[in-house]
């Protein structure tokens, strides 16, 4: 038996630190969908546009918007995430 003072039995310091990261894990995993429906959504109205109009050129310019959208929205999570990251890392420093 474990009997250290201060520490949950039913939990332990791995298995916090195994759901933290599989929790992040699943958050970029997100991002990753995000960015492939993001093109296949732009690419998908390219094409349907492309069938009205008979051009070709309404799904080259989706591709290329949906990829530039998707680029910005995962910048723009990932630079949120590091930035809760630093946040936290300041708050636990130790005072000097």
């Amino acid at each position: 038996m474990d009997d250290q003072p201060g520490r949950d039995k039913g939990r332990s310091p791995v298995g916090e630190g195994r759901h933290k990261m599989d929790v992040s894990g699943a958050a970029y995993a997100g991002i990753g969908l995000q960015f492939a429906a993001i093109i296949l959504l732009s690419v998908f109205a390219g094409q349907w546009l492309d069938r009205r109009f008979g051009t070709q050129w309404f799904t080259i310019a989706g591709v290329f918007i949906g990829a530039t959208l998707g680029i910005v929205s995962m910048y723009r999570r990932l630079m949120a995430d590091q930035r809760r990251a630093d946040a936290e890392r300041r708050d636990k420093k130790p005072p000097a």
